[in-house]
């Protein structure tokens, strides 16, 4: 399978499972020396390393899902996910780099849906036999201005 194909099915899954609240399955996207971290633009074209969300293992992953489901308190919310094409950048070893236009839509109990954020996803892949997993995405979000709401996973 192309590598681009398998990152278009394991883009599609991840959204899909934090779309519809399995937040228990995200961390199954990453391998387990994986790096997670959310940035804005500007930090990330100054190469600043901080996130507003970092995590270097997958059972840093784990414990953010059992955070939010049980000691977070947050307003009820969801997201809808619209992804753009995959863009391939390099490809070694069976590791990929790839970069992927996203926006984020969210949905409030009783309230509107809001573009919540937009951006990319700056990832390296390790794919074998069809499976692509992530070692690391930096979610770069466009507006150095975060909702204070940023609870799930992007």
């Amino acid at each position: 399978m192309d590598n681009s194909v398998a990152i278009g099915r394991a883009q599609a899954r991840y959204v899909r499972c934090i779309d519809d609240g399995s937040l228990d399955d995200w961390p199954g996207f990453f391998t387990e020396d994986c790096r997670y971290r959310v940035t804005t633009a500007d930090n990330h074209r100054r190469g600043l390393p901080a996130g507003l969300i970092w995590a270097d293992t997958k059972g840093m992953l784990h414990d953010r899902v059992s955070a939010l489901r049980e000691a977070n308190i947050y307003e009820p919310h969801s997201y809808r996910h619209m992804l753009g094409q995959p863009a391939i950048l390099a490809e070694s070893g069976g590791e990929v780099e790839s970069e992927t236009s996203f926006l984020v839509l969210r949905i409030t109990g009783g309230g509107p849906t809001d573009v919540f954020a937009s951006g990319r996803y700056v990832d390296r892949y390790v794919v074998r036999d069809g499976e692509a997993l992530l070692r690391e995405r930096v979610v770069v979000c466009d507006s150095s201005e975060i909702d204070t709401l940023l609870a799930l996973p992007l």
